[in-house]
Parts: structure tokens; sequence; C-alpha cells
């Protein structure tokens, strides 16, 4: 079946027919657009490595478009603790996923379109791709100021980034990937983006802050359809194409053989957290505690999302010696994740001695270590 836009979408454009495909391997060379049916971020994210992995980049290009329910996504060489506010995200369900190519940390959800330009690493050229997007917003609005900057990021109005951009390089292809903000949650964005971590030093890619405007604000009328058929039909011009969209779906292995193991892959711990290039914390718990506050100063390395090293600098007789030690050998080699500290924290609390004031604050203690992670 024919799936067509609204007739509101139609208008001065040329109609982007979006069919569904049992298999697109075999087709012809030339110029290919893809849309995902799904908006699951690890999903999406498996399609583009599928792409670039099992595809004849030399001989086709391929725009792959789609957008994700809430998700923050990272650069290969970031940090999670670094780049955004953990455990804001558990509180409300938000998916941290890594991709595989550089740059820095960007916001989704379903107001964010996002496009993948694919091609052989000879023909590689992201500044005409951006130029495209450019030159397709204009189209379908002249009254737009839109440009791309030399750091590969498109502003509006000269101030506000309404798109960033990555890329991964490999040894006969690559694709380069940029978002475009439509309508995403603004508030949540700031929000999301904003460690709350202090005392963190890594080598790490850091993000670079920059004020944003979704593109619906400065005309309300747009619609996501309406962007995403825009750039189509540039894409499709440039490329000698058709106005044609195939819609294909992360999860069918028949289309996408080994697509499901790369989608479980990239929702792991071990690639989420575990690829984090090593970083310490040093920083101070302020524990309000009867009355007082005390200084318990935190020092920790952590390698591949690992505790490497732990230093917990305890007022004087506040743990006996040995729960101190377990506490300290226990942390050391486990996950930095809030969900593995409590669990082991429990254990231990199992072997305390049946005392109401140790008790109590040991819980302090772990309470606060834990909302380190």
């Amino acid at each position: 079946m024919v799936l067509q836009p609204s007739l509101k979408n139609c208008l001065g454009l040329s109609c982007v027919l979006r069919t569904p495909k049992a298999g697109f391997r075999s087709t012809a060379g030339g110029a290919l657009v893809i849309q995902s049916v799904s908006n699951d971020v690890y999903q999406n994210l498996a399609v583009e490595d599928w792409i670039h992995d099992h595809m004849d980049l030399e001989k086709r290009q391929v725009l792959f478009l789609w957008r994700n329910l809430p998700a923050v996504v990272i650069g290969r060489h970031q940090n999670p603790w670094q780049e955004c506010n953990l455990r804001l995200l558990r509180q409300k369900n938000i998916k941290l996923a890594r991709r595989r190519s550089g740059g820095g940390t960007v916001y989704h959800d379903l107001g964010n379109i996002n496009l993948t330009f694919f091609t052989s690493k000879k023909k590689y050229e992201r500044m005409e791709n951006l130029k495209l997007v450019v030159k397709a917003l204009k189209a379908l609005r002249p009254q737009f100021d839109v440009h791309v900057t030399d750091r590969y990021d498109i502003l509006l109005d000269r101030h506000y980034k309404i798109s960033g951009t990555a890329a991964k390089l490999g040894r006969t292809s690559a694709y380069h990937h940029c978002t475009l903000l439509c309508n995403a949650d603004k508030f949540v964005l700031s929000s999301v983006l904003k460690s709350p971590y202090k005392g963190l030093k890594s080598n790490a890619t850091p993000s670079v802050p920059a004020s944003v405007k979704n593109l619906f604000e400065e005309d309300p009328s747009l619609t996501s359809e309406m962007l995403l058929d825009a750039i189509v039909k540039e894409y499709a011009m440039q490329h000698q194409t058709d106005h044609h969209i195939t819609l294909i779906n992360p999860a069918d292995e028949t289309l996408l053989p080994g697509i499901n193991n790369k989608t479980k892959e990239l929702q792991t711990w071990e690639w989420v957290y575990g690829k984090t290039p090593k970083f310490s914390i040093s920083t101070c718990l302020n524990m309000a505690y009867k009355g007082s506050v005390l200084d318990v100063k935190v020092n920790m390395d952590v390698k591949h999302g690992r505790i490497e090293v732990c230093n917990i600098d305890l007022p004087e007789q506040w743990l006996p010696p040995a729960l101190y030690s377990k506490l300290v050998k226990s942390l050391t080699g486990s996950k930095f994740c809030p969900n593995e500290i409590t669990a082991l924290v429990t254990t231990l609390l199992r072997v305390c001695p049946q005392d109401d004031e140790l008790h109590s604050r040991w819980n302090l203690l772990c309470e606060n270590m834990i909302m380190l992670m």
C-alpha cells in the first residue's frame, strides 16, 4: 500500500511517496532514501551500523531518516556522567545511548528529526550535506535566515543552533548524521543536558553548549512531514532520483540480517557506560547528621565504567575500621552504578553489628555515595 502525506503537506512540494519495502539490498545502484518506522533510539542507531557495514556505498548513496522517543545520545568518546543528569534521566525514563560516531551530546524526542547521509569515504562531504538541508529549508520558507557554520552547525537567525553534526569514517564507507530541531521540548533538553557532578576530571570529548531554537517557533505552520519532504525533494533533485521514501522496520531480520544483535549490543551497560574513557572524581559529601554537617572527602578513579581506586576520608570512629575496609574493598572493581552499589551496600549491612547508631551512619554514608552515581 502506498502511504501518501496529507494534502497540506503536498502543497508547494512534489508529493513524496512512502512505501514499505521487503528488501533493498539487491536494488540497482544510485541514491536511496530510507525512513525508519521505529522511534526506538537503539534500533535506529543499529540501522546506521547495519547500513555502514553491509551496503555497498561505493555504488550508491543513502539518506536515512529517523525520529526517537525521548533519549539522550552521547558521542563515542564521551562521558555520560559529565554530559548529562543521569539521575533525572532515570526519573523521567529517558533512554541513554552511545553512538559509534564522535561529536557531542544531543537530546532527541519526536520533535527532533535525524538525518544520516551515507556515502563512500571518497565522496564523504558533510558541508555539502548541510548545505542541502539549508537549501531545502529556504525552498520551504524563503524568509528563514539559516546558514552553516565552520563548526558544521546550522544556525537560525545567526545565533540559534537548530542542527548539530557528527560523523564516522570507516575504511571505505562513511556517514554523517545531523539533527534538526523542529518542536523538541527545550525545557527537558536543557534539564537533562546539565550534569550535576562536581570535581569530575576526564579526557573525554566535552560537548560545547549552545543556544537552541525550534523551527516551529519561527513558523508554527510547519510540520515535521513538510520538513522531511522538502529535504527528500532536494536530496532527490541533487542525486537525480525520484521522490520516494522506503519505509523499513529496524527489527526485520529478513531485511536486515543480524540487526537485532546490533540493537542488543547498543543497549548493554558495557557499551553505554563501559566505553567511557577513564575519569576521576574528587568531591566532598556534605552529610547532615544530628544537627551538624560532616564533610566527607571522596576520591575515585573509574576505568571502563568500574571503580578502580576508591578512597573515602571519614571522620575518626565514624565506622569500625573493619567495616570501612570491607566497604572500600567491595566498591573497588564494582560498576560505577547506583543499582550495583545499592545491592552491594545492602549485602554489607547484613554483616554490620546490630547497632542502631551504626546502622544510621552506614545508611547515611551509603545514600550519599549512591547519589554520586
